[in-house]
């Protein structure tokens, strides 16, 4: 079996250690108290071999909604680039976010390449994703991109949502034409 790294391979070094420390125990309690590292050990090892990510030190990775992967998602930029020669895409994106519904959770924001917002809902409002902690983490996402012009009633309550002043609320007067994303499923990197 090959071993990917550093950290694996000394957790496989004290599961052999501890293996071989039972076998020659000089008595049977030294032998009991030896053996009861084993199964943590082990459930370690197996969970570093499974879970490339958690053995790299890299983030925790959350799915909310539909189970999706991250293989075969586009860019932000790729999606913009898409979008500006149609108005419905059914894809999977990798984004940053920018923030949720403080409220629900029913909703969040991510960065578009051009400094842009790209609003995203919940398909059938089905699943929530944290109201908080999300700023600058990694999504991917699958589901269909479309352009919309949300109305004013819907960018209030949006920024209501957000948590912004009475006054910010009130100068928002004008419909607004942009990229919205209807997601399935939701994968969140810590």
């Amino acid at each position: 079996m090959e071993v990917g790294n550093a950290f694996q391979q000394d957790l496989l070094k004290v599961m052999a250690s501890s293996l071989q420390m039972a076998i020659f125990a000089p008595s049977i309690q030294a032998m009991k108290r030896t053996l009861n590292l084993v199964p943590g050990v082990l459930i370690a090892l197996a969970t570093l071999l499974t879970n490339p990510a958690a053995a790299q030190g890299e983030g925790t990775t959350r799915s909310y909604g539909e189970k999706i992967t991250p293989e075969g998602a586009i860019s932000t930029m790729e999606l913009a680039k898409v979008m500006s020669t149609t108005d419905a895409y059914r894809t999977k994106v990798e984004c940053e976010i920018i923030t949720s519904c403080v409220k629900k959770g029913c909703w969040m924001d991510v960065k578009l390449p051009d400094g842009d917002v790209m609003k995203v809902r919940f398909k059938d409002y089905g699943f929530f994703v944290p109201t908080q902690g999300l700023e600058g983490k990694h999504a991917v996402m699958q589901g269909e991109a479309t352009v919309e012009v949300t109305d004013v009633a819907t960018l209030r309550h949006y920024a209501e949502d957000a948590g912004k002043s009475k006054e910010e609320i009130e100068r928002i007067t004008e419909p607004e034409k942009s990229l919205m994303f209807l997601a399935d499923g939701v994968l969140i990197t810590d």
